[in-house]
């Protein structure tokens, strides 16, 4: 028999009650009446000073190791009580995933024409074993002009056609006016073959309805011993079917002028129009849609490749016009303008990701 049967009772007691215990609220209430200000096992630690010098120490001892027992126990309690509760609202809460989404906002966000186009070019040119390469905004003369064969009389250079920068060391630095510095920065950095496309802002000092300071391209480029015409033509072909979604399309080859292409070719393809709706692939007219031509030796010699061995082509358009053509706009500004009723109607759902295997603008 303990030599101090309240703290043996008082043990035994809460023992059971927290055995007992059916919910987190019933516990607290037990801790409150045996650990609070007014509990039992705080009464206890009270009384230790009027215990006789006999027995205080060991009466202290059994009070503690008491308190040190029923923390623990509570502690354990809590735990498995908790555990319990997330177990049930688990098994009441169960989701359906495969159940449409229902209250929620992603229809009121909607993904721009511009980035939508894009990721449909990158879809596309991606399937045909390109890779996506990236350069800087802000340019100098040398990537931007010089490298590409561009002469120092091209209209191009001058200040009314693009936004010059302050420069050091009488290289000026400019906003680049197409995505041409990024073949040229890739070839100096990578070996052949080569194949790559790249997107991105381009900027030129003009603005009217289909023309605005800020505006996007993409340029292709294919450096290898044996690329030549026929292959940039099955490109274009390949690129211009998949990305209007028509089975056949008709394309013409008219001779044109680049400085970093010899020969140079704009590429039409043929349409008509039936009740205010464009029809690409087919038809009377012809739409002018890039252009493109093989790499002329300079740009080749400019970053160290040898014409002799290797040849190349490439190609540039519009992201922004190949937008208008296929979704039905007619003022380039409104891409700009950040009007939010526009972009609910021409913009895109957030998950309607551009794919090949169930169609770019389903």
């Amino acid at each position: 028999m303990s030599k101090f049967p309240d703290i043996s009772n008082l043990r035994v007691k809460l023992l059971k009650e927290i055995n007992d215990i059916k919910s987190l609220d019933q516990l607290d209430n037990i801790r409150v009446s045996a650990l609070g200000k007014k509990g039992a096992i705080t009464s206890l630690l009270k009384n230790i000073s009027s215990q006789t010098i006999e027995v205080r120490k060991d009466f202290g001892e059994q009070v503690n190791a008491l308190k040190r027992q029923i923390t623990d126990e509570i502690e354990i309690c809590k735990s498995a009580l908790q555990q319990a509760e997330i177990t049930k609202k688990i098994s009441q809460d169960v989701i359906d995933v495969t159940l449409p989404l229902t209250n929620t906002n992603l229809e009121n966000g909607k993904i721009h024409p511009i980035s939508q186009v894009t990721e449909e070019i990158i879809e596309i040119f991606s399937d045909m074993g390109f890779n996506i390469a990236e350069g800087p905004d802000i340019e100098d003369e040398h990537h931007n002009f010089n490298s590409l064969n561009i002469p120092e009389s091209h209209p191009a250079r001058q200040m009314v056609d693009t936004f010059y920068l302050p420069g050091k060391d009488g290289n000026s630095r400019l906003l680049r006016t197409h995505t041409s510095p990024v073949q040229i920065r890739t070839m100096m950095r990578e070996e052949p073959p080569i194949r790559i496309i790249a997107p991105g802002r381009t900027y030129r000092s003009d603005s009217d309805q289909t023309h605005t300071p800020m505006f996007h391209q993409v340029e292709g480029l294919v450096i290898d011993q044996d690329a030549n015409m026929g292959q940039l033509k099955w490109c274009l072909e390949e690129f211009c079917k998949a990305f209007f979604e028509v089975e056949n399309i008709k394309m013409r080859l008219r001779p044109s002028y680049f400085p970093f292409t010899e020969p140079s070719l704009e590429v039409d393809i043929a349409c008509q129009k039936d009740k205010n709706r464009l029809i690409v692939g087919e038809g009377s007219d012809w739409l002018e849609v890039l252009g493109s031509g093989m790499v002329h030796p300079q740009v080749l010699r400019n970053v160290n490749l040898d014409p002799s061995k290797y040849k190349g082509f490439a190609f540039g358009l519009g992201i922004d016009r190949l937008a208008m053509l296929k979704y039905g706009m007619t003022d380039l500004r409104s891409f700009f303008d950040s009007d939010l009723r526009w972009l609910r109607h021409y913009g895109f759902r957030a998950l309607d990701i551009p794919s090949l295997s169930r169609g770019l603008s389903e």
